[in-house]
């Protein structure tokens, strides 16, 4: 068995610690390996409590990681960890990334759309959701949603019927057809892109798994469209995260008298960018970031000029490396903007982040 990828799923499932945490063991130490090869004592010397270094050395963790690699290759689903050039770009980029991701397919390179929206879908709404994933799609783009009844179903069958690429994450094993009338769907969806999850094969739905895996629609996209959504709509969660996250936020209108259009009428009101067509989203993509680099590598900004917050961040960076919390705190910059310029730091390959979520600027500019 591979014992890197055995010791990425015996990682990923230790409990008592969050991600955050996993990320910075991982710094300490450089490789997933590593993290097994010390003792219950060295662990709690560095910080760990008793029973966090207790259950990151569990051999019933061991066993269990073991049985899920096993269980994923008899269900054809691939583990991508973090480290792995197939794991998304974006992805890799934000705060609170999966360490393993669940996968059924191959996940597609290029620019990732999100396209969002209410369980409880008008027809309007869904008529609305189709065509634009159709059209959006068409143009190259990767529509990325959550497998859900109404707009996520409508975003991925738009994407399938243009002959586009499409990505799923789901809030479950990437085994488990959720909703379960979606089944053929998911079929479809890993022949033309993937079904992807940080939940392992086996896992059951749960309500707690959604607003997680929301983060991961907006972490693989460059922008977040919300077609419909209630007061209380999960969707306004991933568009909450696409902000924090330093992506963009689009929103369709709809009748005010309508309580699928109370949240995306009231995002439109706080800044999101109102769409009536495909070009009013076209018009704001970052094409360049069709050249962003692959895990390793970098790209030669040339003489493309600086934004005032992108001089402010190297300034400090300069002196010591920094989490993106640290450097908020230091150069004033808010986190919807803070995260837009890292990225844009990343990819000019002036910066970059390493597993721990701390970034440092690259020795050789």
């Amino acid at each position: 068995m591979n014992k890197h990828l055995l010791a990425w799923v015996r990682l990923n499932i230790a409990e008592g610690l969050g991600i955050a945490r996993k990320l910075e063991l991982l710094r300490m130490v450089k490789t997933p390996e590593a993290v097994f090869e010390m003792s219950r004592k060295e662990w709690v010397g560095l910080g760990l409590k008793p029973a966090q270094a207790d259950s990151l050395l569990c051999e019933d963790k061991l066993r269990e990681s073991a049985e899920i690699i096993k269980l994923a290759g008899r269900k054809g689903i691939r583990i991508i960890p973090l480290d792995d050039e197939e794991y998304p770009e974006l992805l890799r980029y934000i705060h609170d990334p999966p360490l393993v991701l669940y996968v059924k397919g191959v996940i597609p390179r290029g620019l990732g759309f999100g396209v969002v929206g209410s369980r409880k879908a008008t027809g309007y709404g869904m008529n609305t959701a189709f065509r634009l994933a159709a059209e959006l799609a068409e143009e190259g783009l990767i529509i990325v949603s959550g497998m859900a009844r109404g707009i996520d179903t409508a975003a991925h069958t738009g994407a399938l019927h243009a002959g586009g690429q499409t990505i799923a994450v789901l809030g479950c094993g990437p085994d488990r057809a959720y909703p379960p009338e979606n089944r053929g769907l998911m079929e479809r969806i890993a022949r033309n892109g993937a079904v992807i999850s940080e939940y392992p094969p086996g896992v059951e739905p749960q309500t707690y798994h959604f607003p997680v895996r929301n983060r991961v629609i907006s972490g693989i996209c460059i922008g977040i469209l919300v077609v419909e959504a209630g007061q209380k709509s999960g969707s306004l969660i991933t568009a909450k995260a696409a902000l924090e996250q330093g992506r963009d936020v689009f929103a369709i209108p709809g009748n005010i008298n309508h309580h699928n259009s109370i949240g995306t009428n009231r995002l439109i009101r706080e800044g999101a960018k109102l769409v009536l067509s495909t070009e009013d989203i076209l018009e704001e993509i970052p094409w360049s970031l069709s050249a962003l680099p692959t895990h390793g590598e970098s790209v030669v900004s040339g003489s493309e000029p600086l934004t005032h917050e992108e001089n402010l961040i190297l300034q400090v960076l300069k002196t010591e490396d920094l989490y993106h919390d640290q450097i908020a705190e230091r150069t004033g910059v808010p986190n919807h903007t803070l995260f837009a310029a890292l990225l844009q730091l990343e990819i000019k390959g002036l910066v970059r982040k390493d597993l721990a979520g701390r970034y440092t600027v690259i020795a050789d500019r």
